[in-house]
């Protein structure tokens, strides 16, 4: 009798947590887009960021949660966008169906490159997932159904703020439950110590595969409403250096936080386009600010920390505040620890 009443007390939980988290995603896009309906710039803008956010979460699942480096995620997100583009301008197909197709692409082209490549570790993991980016771009550069050079031209403007709220919010949400879920307590295990993970019967290779997998999956599905959003899908926009911004953005918002990811994602996007009217020095800027956060937070934004509902709770307010001061106060003793056992 109190199992069964355990189990319906956690269930009517999850079911109000949920219910709650609904109400604040929905109350968070009404107020944006009271707040910069007007404002098409903006929109344009909320938008990028949102599509930024699919992408670092993604490459953080990978990244921060198996310890993979994968270099090519701007690879993946290629082939969603030629996908699409090419659904949609050719055969006319829905928009939500062309999406989904290339996300699908990118998956299964995920599943078939991370077969052989991840049993390599570190650099030569890097290094294999950087040169099929390549193949992917080089490939696109060279095809006729893919416009060649001049890429695919024409595409309908489609995304919109909504599609890529929306969708960035339901990639977040399913990257979280993953986490939280026995499967993501096998990642971690794999991050922290594979041969231990796999002496514990974790089966590594399957949980790295998987995590690669949806990891592009998802990369295609933002890469699908990056082609549409610019309105052409070239070569130039999936390079090396694309792989990068999203690389940092998993980095500054802290590895293993996908708390962190949404809030470097944003904070990224709209700092590169603050800095546009600053063309010569936009870079140094840039890069400085990167070098700043870092310096100040090298663990990232949040350090592998994610935010809570429970953390909106007022009540909770102060048992925060004194655990913060509890966790400075230790790490100052065990600095001036050091310091004295140097000296």
């Amino acid at each position: 009798m109190t199992e069964k009443l355990d189990r319906k007390t956690i269930i009517t939980k999850k079911m109000s947590r949920n219910l709650i988290l609904i109400g604040l995603i929905l109350g968070l896009y009404a107020l944006l887009s009271f707040s910069f309906g007007g404002n098409a710039y903006y929109m344009r803008i909320l938008t990028l960021a949102s599509i930024n956010v699919m992408l670092g979460t993604s490459l953080n699942l990978i990244l921060g949660y198996t310890g993979q480096l994968n270099l090519g995620h701007a690879g993946f997100m290629a082939v969603g966008a030629y996908t699409a583009a090419i659904l949609t301008t050719s055969y006319s197909t829905p928009f939500f169906v062309n999406l989904f197709l290339g996300a699908l692409l990118a998956g299964f082209i995920g599943l078939l490159v991370g077969l052989p490549t991840l049993r390599l570790r570190g650099d030569y993991l890097a290094i294999a997932t950087l040169g099929f980016a390549e193949i992917i771009r080089v490939t696109a550069l060279n095809l006729n159904i893919t416009g060649g050079a001049l890429g695919i031209r024409g595409v309908p403007y489609l995304t919109n703020f909504t599609w890529a709220f929306f969708l960035a919010a339901i990639t977040v949400w399913i990257i979280v439950n993953f986490i939280n879920s026995s499967h993501g307590r096998a990642c971690k295990a794999i991050r922290e110590d594979e041969i231990a993970a796999e002496a514990m019967g974790v089966n590594t290779t399957y949980y790295k595969v998987l995590v690669f997998s949806m990891g592009a999956f998802f990369a295609g599905l933002a890469g699908g409403l990056f082609g549409h959003l610019l309105t052409i899908v070239h070569p130039s926009s999936f390079t090396f250096l694309k792989s990068i911004e999203y690389l940092v953005i998993a980095v500054v918002g802290g590895l293993g936080s996908i708390t962190g990811s949404v809030m470097a994602a944003i904070f990224l996007t709209f700092l590169s386009e603050a800095l546009r009217k600053f063309t010569e020095l936009r870079m140094i800027i840039y890069a400085g600010a990167l070098v700043l956060v870092m310096l100040l937070r090298p663990q990232g934004l949040m350090g592998g920390m994610e935010l809570q509902l429970e953390h909106l709770d007022p009540r909770n307010w102060k048992g925060y505040l004194e655990n913060f001061k509890n966790r400075q106060v230790s790490k100052l003793r065990s600095k001036r620890g050091d310091r004295n056992g140097n000296t």
